[in-house]
């Protein structure tokens, strides 16, 4: 009888251990957040994301700090409904695209970080053309009216006192006309893109760099804007929900900026790989001349607000049509 209620009281203290043991662990996962399986990650083929392949790299090795799911686009239309949507957590993409983001989802999204500075360049055979000025009553080839490249030329040209009627902008569809065009004309003017300005100077050797647009704007504004071509923006909802997955991210995204500059030769075969560039020797070129770079905080803030309110005066709908509020920019 002893032995039987010995039996009965030791299973009553299993019982009770195991349920102490449970309540512990449901006590101690109390206001953690779960962790997603892995971050959503959307980029270009361009040089907005340059920056990424050495994580793209350790992702796929397993070597990154979370697991990751890289979707890479042609275009910024391909991504945004996704943002919207939310099959993306994180995107990599134009500055004032990302503005026009954080006013269809009414601040759904924030930037984090900036990915690339200027990479627009015009390039020409004439040597003559060596300042803004000389410019005037020329004509110049570019991609796209009512689109970056011609906000910023025409924003550069007024503030050199040229109204932009005294030049002839002629558009085309895509960069690639503009560099198939001035490698038959050398003696022409265009306005580029990185890597467009690499390969179309390696298509005719007469065509160099006249002038670097990002030097221009920094002439223009003085200290404080900067010509912003690339940031990285994350939905709200999973910045909240998974802030440590974000804050992890930022610091494999700065470390992956840091590895391409260092090692550009590795660099180029990681961009080929990731299907940004197609040949290698143009990706190294071409890697120096992009302006990949991590910026976050206080300097992001200030370097990408002075570059949206330009774009806003040229065009309000250039940035969705108002620029974004101070709940745009992520300052930990």
């Amino acid at each position: 009888m002893r032995q039987g209620v010995k039996e009965a009281f030791g299973r009553k203290m299993l019982i009770l251990a195991v349920m102490a043991v449970l309540l512990l662990g449901a006590l101690a996962g109390c206001g953690q957040r779960e962790e997603p399986a892995a971050v959503r990650v959307g980029g270009l083929k361009g040089p907005t994301s340059m920056g990424l392949v050495f994580l793209r790299e350790q992702a796929q090795s397993g070597q990154a700090a979370q697991e990751y799911e890289f979707t890479m686009a042609v275009a910024a239309d391909e991504l945004l409904p996704l943002m919207i949507k939310g099959e993306l957590d994180i995107a990599l993409i134009p500055a004032n695209v990302a503005s026009v983001l954080y006013n269809k989802t009414e601040g759904g999204v924030s930037v984090i970080d900036i990915n690339t500075l200027g990479v627009l360049y015009l390039v020409s055979g004439d040597n003559t053309i060596d300042s803004m000025e000389s410019l005037r009553g020329r004509t110049v080839y570019l991609t796209g009216k009512g689109t970056t490249p011609d906000y910023v030329l025409q924003y550069l040209l007024r503030a050199n006192g040229i109204d932009p009627s005294e030049c002839t902008l002629e558009y085309r569809s895509e960069a690639t006309e503009v560099a198939a065009l001035l490698a038959e004309q050398p003696q022409a003017a265009g306005l580029l893109p990185q890597p467009f300005v690499t390969v179309a100077c390696a298509q005719n050797e007469e065509l160099d760099v006249v002038l670097d647009m990002n030097q221009q704007w920094n002439l223009a504004q003085g200290e404080g804007s900067s010509m912003v071509t690339g940031v990285t923006v994350v939905r709200n909802a999973f910045l909240q929900e998974h802030p440590g997955a974000v804050q992890s991210f930022l610091e494999e995204h700065a470390a992956s900026v840091r590895a391409i500059q260092e090692d550009p030769d590795k660099g180029a075969q990681l961009v080929v790989a990731a299907e940004i560039i197609t040949k290698e020797p143009i990706a190294r070129k071409a890697i120096p001349q992009c302006n990949i770079t991590y910026i976050d905080g206080e300097e992001m803030r200030q370097a990408l607000s002075g570059y949206l309110q330009v774009l806003f005066e040229q065009d309000p709908a250039s940035v969705g049509g108002k620029v974004p509020g101070e709940d745009f920019y992520y300052v930990p």
